[in-house]
Formats: C-alpha cells, structure tokens, sequence
C-alpha cells in the first residue's frame, strides 16, 4: 500500500483513504449499516488504514459507524473527521467558535469510541471566527492529546493564508477534485506549496459518475442527493463531459484489469504529488474496486489521454 507521512501522525497513511460519507447512512440512495460496516472492514484488511468522516454525516452516524468498526483495530489505523457544520433547530450553519468546537470534539470522540482523534479538520470556515482565535482552541486540544493533527478542508488560496502562521501545525487540507472536477487544481498546489500541507481530494470518483455505472439516463430517487441538480455531474453538458471521460477510462482499466473507479483515483494520486485520495463506498465490493488503483500504474500515453479528455 502506497503511503506517506503527514505532520503529527506516527502512523504512515494509506493515500487511499476510505470517505465515510456514505456511511452517514442519509443522501447516498438505499443504504445498509451492515454493508457499510463491512465495506469499512473490508478496506481495512486490504491495506487502507487512513478513514475520514465528519460530525455532519447523517448527523453523527457516520461517526458511529467508524467507531463501531474500528475500534478493535484503534492503534492500527488513522481516524480524520471534521467540525463546523452545525445544525440547530432545523437549521444548518458554519461554526468554528471555541466552545462550538469544544461541544464538537467532545461528541466525535464519544461516536467514534477513542480518546484521541489522529486528523481533526475544519469543514468550512464560517467567515466570523477569527483563524488564531480556532488554531489557538484547536491547539489546546492538541497539547491535551485529544487531537493528534489538524486540517483544513474546503479552503481557497486567499483562505489559506490566513494560515499561514500555523502552517507547522496544517498537515493537510482537502478540497473537491477528480477527474470530472480540475478546475481547482492551481489552487489547490497553491496551497499545498503555500502550507507544506498533503492535499486531500474529496468527489473524486465525481460522486459516482465515475465508475462507469452510469450512461446518459441515469436517474435517482428522493432519497438520493445526487436528484438534485446541484449535483450537476449527472446533468445536461456537464454529464455529456464525464461520459466521454469515462469512455477513455474503459479501454484502460480493461488493459490493467482493474474497475474504472481505480483508474480515477490512480490519476489523481499520479497527478498531484504526495496526495491522499478520499473514495467513498456503500459495500465491500466498491472498496476493493477502489482498493485497485492501487495495484497498477497508468503509463504515459494513458496519463496524457486523461488529462486531454478531462481538461
């Protein structure tokens, strides 16, 4: 298993990372507890021990199910989560206040049955709380070892260097990329440079257009957010766009015999240094189909091909 070293965590990191927003069991169509725990278990014994959640993923459930499955495995394996999203009286705002973040940790390390938290990440920034007034909270739960390392997530170049201070202290910071979504990649090595921080790429299968099991009349149900056409991977040109992508990926996970979701994820893991991939899934069967990508290299001509289709 490919890995690297993150500031902070003793542990080596997987750089495929197994994403549990699936496992908040809300948003991703049907979805089984049993499945999901074994799709975590699964990962696990196939080499991935680098897991990241949020508090917000159905409202705790994601947390809980990452606890419930890791547990017996807890100084194995590296747990990340994230704190900032709240939800209060039927309302959902950003939050990065000390005692928010306080309540916050406390509820986390409580789902996910651990004292510590190896990753712990601001999920977005609420464009209120001043930056050293959250790392000076964040660092105190770090000096009382109840976080490991800190992260960043969802932020821009500018965002970023409001970090700036602290950046021995970032180890890493995720933002939305794949294949179907590079627009942001400048900024993204921006920040990584800017920060010495890993990038970690969230939406990087596209939120499932780009495993190949989806064509031209793909549909969802009520229950599945991706029937919204915020979700604009599955609509009109933009859907037309990914389709074409995958058809490239097709031919090349056939030449390696591998799933067409490990060729997405083997592109960004080749194409941004010292990344760590973020790949969701519902079951075993779509952890080890993402668990290939890291059992093949994609050659040149491959590479350009993609990055040609995807531009």
């Amino acid at each position: 298993m490919e890995s690297i070293r993150l500031k902070g965590i003793p542990l080596p990191v997987s750089r495929l990372c197994a994403g549990g927003c699936p496992a908040g069991e809300y948003g991703w169509g049907d979805v089984n507890r049993d499945d999901i725990q074994r799709s975590i278990l699964r990962a696990y014994e196939l080499g991935v021990n680098f897991f990241d959640t949020a508090d917000t993923y159905g409202l705790g459930r994601s947390e809980e199910n990452m606890g419930d499955t890791l547990h017996s495995v807890r100084d194995k394996v590296v747990i990340a989560t994230k704190f900032g999203v709240r939800v209060e009286g039927g309302k959902t705002f950003y939050d990065n206040g000390p005692a928010y973040i306080e309540t916050a940790l406390h509820a986390s390390l409580k789902r996910l049955k651990t004292d510590y938290i190896d990753l712990y990440q601001v999920h977005y920034l609420d464009g209120v709380t001043p930056a050293d007034d959250m790392m000076e909270a964040l660092l105190r739960h770090k000096k009382a070892g109840k976080i490991l390392s800190i992260g960043l997530s969802n932020v821009t170049a500018d965002q970023a260097r409001l970090f700036l201070p602290y950046k021995d202290e970032i180890a890493t910071f995720q933002n939305h990329y794949s294949l179907a979504h590079r627009q942001d990649e400048a900024d993204m090595l921006s920040v990584a440079d800017a920060l010495s921080a890993a990038p970690m790429t969230w939406g990087s299968l596209g939120q499932g257009i780009l495993t190949g099991k989806y064509d031209a009349s793909v549909r969802f149900e009520k229950n599945d957010r991706r029937s919204r056409t915020i979700y604009d991977n599955f609509y009109g040109d933009k859907l037309q766009k990914n389709l074409s992508i995958v058809e490239a990926m097709r031919p090349i996970a056939e030449n390696h015999g591998v799933t067409v979701a490990s060729v997405a994820v083997r592109f960004i893991l080749d194409h941004l240094p010292n990344s760590v991939v973020i790949a969701g899934m519902k079951n075993a069967s779509q952890a080890e189909g993402n668990a290939q990508a890291l059992s093949f290299a994609l050659t040149k001509e491959e590479t350009a091909g993609l990055e040609e289709v995807s531009r």
